[in-house]
């Protein structure tokens, strides 16, 4: 019985997130599930991928029910819960299914937020792990890399990822549009919470020239500035800060407003009617408002934000179908090459025992060669292995050409048998006898 491609998993509509930071929140967990994998009879090849929306091993096994039983046990075991608690809340899928499972994963077209970015980069480093702890093989090698082109193609080919759909990335954004490029510009981010690390990350990954932290607490200010190379200020400091920047994004839970209609004019007479943006990400708004009636000055709050997101989520519900289209596609190539894989060990054996037919000749024929020189004994032997690498070509594009086919094993079969390819007691070729 040949290896069967199995997923199980759980994701963030199928467990709680409590369920799921119980198997995350070790850090040792990958290390302790691709040691298990590896050490797992019933599993040929395999990869964990740990997340704070998903929890899956991809592996593959020829006793799909014992595996499946064994990696429940593990997980239960990783996250010190019953194995009754996880089994409700774990998929599984196998075959063809669980390889286009993974190729929607990869394309983040099963995401919390269709388009996401982050879960290419995780799949690469938990592919990245299981190569380094050897549980990977030819089958999940070859998954892996088809699910990064098929990401690509669905990158590139539609718009799924074109459009910002949180805050955050929203924000940054808008400055794009604003700017163009960010690469020369200058960004004061006040506040330090989640949405604000979340804003830094997109900025420093879209290249800006220097970024400045601003927090109310002085201790955390430093502590993200540090996450970012970025230059820590108190909120003091502000009002100096801004003669000099492009951008403000504001993202504090302040009651009151951080930036005022005063401190924003004042600065205006050293900027030489330089543009400012503030992106306002905070709730309550930390920009006073009647800061947007300035000149050369541009407030954009939430509400703005929110507005761009709610059009991107339905673009992005278009473009989904799109990719859907790639994943399909994309999945038959992958199955076309999975059916190919039950004629290699045929075509591997009629290239060896042509290649021992060839060196047992060689051999015998040494003594009517001996007269030669090494370049004419090369050329000897390279013409013997050109003969039967012609005579060879037929049969192996037939076999290839037939391997999805529903007779495949009859003709895998036949050829064993007509090449006699299953004798284990050396070459032997010539005229045998039927029941042989």
């Amino acid at each position: 019985m040949k290896a069967q491609i199995v997923n199980i998993g759980m994701n963030h509509e199928t467990a709680p997130v409590e369920l799921r930071e119980c198997i995350a929140a070790d850090p040792e967990s990958t290390r302790r599930v691709l040691g298990a994998l590896r050490d797992l009879s019933c599993v040929r090849e395999g990869l964990f991928l740990s997340t704070c929306n998903r929890i899956e091993v991809l592996f593959t096994s020829d006793k799909v029910a014992e595996a499946k039983k064994e990696i429940l046990k593990l997980m239960s075991g990783l996250g010190g819960t019953r194995i009754e608690t996880l089994a409700g809340c774990f998929y599984s899928l196998e075959g063809l299914d669980a390889v286009r499972h993974i190729f929607r994963v990869a394309s983040s077209l099963d995401s919390m937020v269709v388009g996401e970015p982050q879960i290419l980069g995780q799949i690469k480093e938990a592919y990245q792990r299981a190569t380094q702890q050897k549980t990977s093989g030819v089958i999940v090698n070859r998954l892996m890399h088809r699910a990064f082109h098929v990401a690509k193609r669905v990158r590139t080919e539609t718009g799924i990822c074109a459009s910002a759909v949180s805050i955050s990335y929203a924000a940054v954004e808008l400055a794009k549009k604003i700017f163009r490029s960010l690469e020369e510009k200058q960004v004061l981010l006040i506040g330090a919470g989640e949405m604000a690390e979340l804003a830094a990350r997109h900025l420093v990954n879209n290249g800006i020239s220097s970024m400045i932290v601003a927090n109310r607490t002085f201790e955390r200010a430093v502590v993200v500035a540090g996450r970012f190379h970025a230059k820590p200020v108190s909120f003091d400091e502000i009002g100096r800060e801004l003669f000099e920047v492009d951008i403000v994004i504001c993202s504090t839970a302040s009651p009151e407003h951080v930036i005022t209609f005063e401190q924003v004019k004042k600065s205006l007479r050293k900027r030489r009617s330089r543009p400012l943006f503030f992106i306002d990400i905070a709730v309550p708004r930390d920009v006073e408002p009647r800061v947007n009636n300035l000149a050369n000055v541009y407030v954009y709050d939430i509400d703005d934000l929110k507005g761009v997101i709610a059009l991107n989520v339905e673009q992005r519900k278009r473009e989904a179908i799109r990719a859907e289209r790639i994943v399909q596609e994309e999945v038959l190539k992958f199955g076309q090459w999975l059916n190919t894989l039950s004629v290699v060990p045929t075509i591997v054996a009629l290239q060896e025992k042509a290649d021992a037919i060839i060196q047992a000749e060689l051999k015998k024929s040494n003594s009517l060669l001996e007269h030669l020189n090494a370049r004419q004994k090369e050329a000897v032997e390279v013409l013997a292995r050109s003969i039967a690498e012609k005579v060879l070509n037929d049969p192996i594009l037939f076999l290839k050409g037939r391997a999805e086919r529903a007779a495949a094993d009859t003709y895998l079969d036949v050829a064993r048998r007509l090449f006699n390819l299953d004798r284990n007691h050396g070459v032997k070729y010539g005229p045998e006898s039927d029941d042989q």
